[in-house]
């Protein structure tokens, strides 16, 4: 069953027993990754690690490395 099909019985199912209509799929996606944002965020401060920019700050540390030096002969 699709999600469009169980969206479309939800609603069906909730219109016979007298019950507010479900959200609609895809609803309230925007909120939730706000909210997984502002968890991670949380949880980083509270593990007192930065809170904002560590992947990009990462990404340039790689970007951004200085070539290694070739060893010398002893």
């Amino acid at each position: 069953m699709s999600l469009t099909q169980q969206y479309l019985l939800d609603t069906y199912r909730a219109q016979r027993l007298g019950q507010p209509a479900p959200p609609a799929p895809g609803a309230h996606d925007w909120q939730v990754v706000r909210e997984l944002r502002d968890h991670r965020q949380f949880r980083a401060v509270l593990a007192e690690r930065p809170a904002h920019g560590r992947i990009r700050r990462a990404l340039s540390r790689w970007l951004h490395r200085r070539p290694r030096r070739p060893a010398t002969p002893a």
